[in-house]
């Protein structure tokens, strides 16, 4: 058969295309199995019908080297980075502190927050600033009890936004710039177009504000829901906050802290707001563990008295919760908790009894037969007591922070930052550093790390760069830049700048932001060369084009961090930020065409 001019290699890529990412949006398959077919069938296609443009052959071998891109192993580092940060609390007293706020004017705080994500990312690379928000952001929905699939996408486009406004803000901005002044276009300043993004960003900050949180998911649905609250005891030391303070002093840092009995001395004394408190008290409260947790984070106390220390390279604690039911030798004896921790080498921190009517201090309680206990240790201590008779391990562990790593914590993660932020190395050597020094150091186990990263993540990478590869190789997307030029003979300047942004916008969804750049950049300087117009408005669609990702998650790697951690669909992406991209097309062309004299 004749296929004239018709590549039909071409077209059974597109028609994978339109498959792969129809499948993305409906979700009828898990996206790791959709993005997996997609990289088979090109395999099978190129396999089976080998295909040379050139000198440069497309075989399966060349799709497999996905797993290899440097981009996808820097998001791979930058995830075990941020899981760094997680597990060493290192963030902890500034969330806490922003947690406040939070707490009492969520929507301000929101708001300041996005600004600030806006303006870093004008100097800073987009994905340091990313990577360092995305535990601030999860820590504070966890003390405020909502959801950070409401704020981490809102988030993320504040941020690439943000690093739209100037030449350093990303290395798509960088690499346009740089082919630009290679092709003769006289130099574009760090600056020069600041006004023109700064404006579409305040236009943009309402919806990113008000209207993104109410299109996304209230919850991811991964995250672990524990509803028991647990008597507990914080024990007084004199370095804490509380030695010396009144009671009222103490509950106003401890927000939302509810003290049932206080004990001096092996008494119980009254719990009056003027009571000053002493080292070697012990505060009586009721809470979930991780409230508990906070209370006593904020407050510098102990939960319980046996102070743990970590050694070097040891795994760190947990914290677990167990029922005791009517065949455990535990039940009905005195000193429960003590020998709960002498037989075991865990701590009983809190218990939960049904129908209790008085606080239970679990240092010298009675344990009985339906009784929670929230224990604290080591998680091979924790999982040696699913043998031991009578006690029923519940589905609610939680991984507590080795908190006196966390100065070492950030000081690698700035470190981090500052290599990539002035540009001493690439960022994928910066963040493999970083990986390094947080396992060598022990703010890292090799478990912390691989459960941080994303086979959803890697596979939609992998799947992504193929399709833009087999795209490119065979002349779609170069078909697509040749045929807008041609409506350049029948269309105004100003509608062309706006198709040919929307044309890159379109792009860079699908294939990388670079890979977009390099294509656009070319196109859009022939382009003005054929109206005869000045070539910076066209030559800024391409860098504003190439920035417009954010309606799909492989568009931008910050896309794809906060989908890992959120646990965002697809269809959430199209659905939040396609009406962005549209009202940033259509707000970045009116201010070229205004700014550049082309209406």
């Amino acid at each position: 058969m004749d296929w004239g001019f018709i590549d039909p290699h071409a077209v059974a890529v597109l028609g994978i295309t339109i498959a792969t990412f129809w499948l993305f949006a409906n979700e009828r398959l898990p996206v790791q199995s959709t993005a997996l077919l997609a990289l088979l069938a090109l395999m099978l296609l190129f396999g089976l019908f080998p295909y040379q443009q050139g000198l440069r052959p497309l075989g399966p071998e060349q799709f497999l080297a996905g797993f290899g891109n440097p981009a996808l192993v820097t998001i791979c580092f930058l995830l075990v980075l941020g899981q760094g940060i997680v597990t060493t609390g290192a963030l902890e007293p500034f969330v806490r502190r922003l947690a406040r706020l939070w707490s009492f004017a969520p929507q301000p705080a929101f708001l300041l927050l996005l600004v600030f994500c806006m303006l870093v990312s004008a100097f800073i690379n987009d994905t340091p600033v990313v990577v360092l928000m995305m535990p601030v952001l999860v820590s504070i929905s966890a003390r405020t009890a909502t959801s950070p699939t409401r704020t981490l996408l809102p988030m993320n486009y504040a941020v690439i936004i943000g690093g739209m406004t100037t030449t350093i803000g990303t290395s798509t901005n960088l690499l346009v710039v740089g082919i630009a002044e290679k092709h003769g276009v006289p130099a574009i300043g760090l600056f020069d177009f600041a006004q023109i993004v700064a404006i579409a960003a305040a236009i943009a900050l309402p919806y990113l504000w008000l209207v993104v949180p109410r299109l996304l998911p209230k919850d991811s649905g991964s995250r672990p829901h524990v509803s028991l609250a647990f008597d507990a005891a914080l024990e007084i030391h004199e370095r804490g906050f509380m030695a010396g303070r009144e009671l009222r002093e103490v509950m106003k840092r401890a927000r939302g802290m509810h003290p049932l009995r206080l004990v001096r001395g092996g008494m119980e004394i009254a719990r009056l707001p003027t009571v000053r408190l002493q080292a070697g008290d012990r505060l009586l409260i009721q809470d979930t563990p991780e409230r508990l947790r906070e209370h006593a984070a904020a407050l510098g106390a102990r939960i319980h008295g046996r102070e743990h220390h970590e050694k070097p390279g040891a795994g760190g604690l947990t914290m677990a919760q167990a029922l005791v039911t009517a065949e455990s030798e535990l039940a009905g004896t005195t000193r429960g908790a003590g020998l709960f921790a002498d037989q075991h080498g865990l701590a009983v921190i809190g218990i939960h009894r049904p129908g209790r009517v008085s606080p239970i201090n679990p240092d010298d309680a009675t344990l009985r037969a339906g009784d929670v206990v929230l224990l604290q240790g080591t998680m091979e201590k924790v999982e040696a007591l699913r043998s031991v008779p009578g006690l029923l391990i519940l589905h609610a562990m939680m991984e507590l922070p080795h908190t006196r790593r966390a100065p070492l914590a950030l000081l690698i993660m700035a470190g981090v930052i500052a290599l990539a932020a002035t540009r001493l190395l690439p960022m994928v050597l910066a963040s493999a550093l970083g990986v390094a020094a947080m396992l060598l150091t022990g703010c890292l186990r090799w478990q912390d790390a691989t459960d941080a990263l994303s086979s959803k993540v890697i596979l939609i990478i992998v799947a992504s760069l193929a399709l833009g590869e087999a795209m490119t190789v065979t002349g779609q997307i170069a078909a697509a830049g040749s045929a807008l030029a041609l409506l350049g003979d029948y269309l105004p300047p100003a509608v062309m700048v706006g198709a040919l942004m929307l044309l890159i916008g379109i792009v860079t969804n699908f294939v990388s932001n670079n890979a977009a750049a390099i294509i656009g950049t070319p196109v859009a300087i022939a382009l003005a060369a054929s109206l005869g117009v000045d070539p910076r408005p066209f030559v800024l669609a391409v860098l504003f084009g190439a920035n417009l990702s954010f309606a799909t998650p492989m568009g931008y790697q910050t896309n794809l961090l906060v989908m890992a951690a959120a646990g965002y669909r697809f269809r959430d992406f199209v659905r939040a930020g396609l009406p962005l991209a549209m009202l940033m097309w259509v707000t970045l062309t009116w201010l070229l065409a205004r700014r550049y004299a082309l209406i």
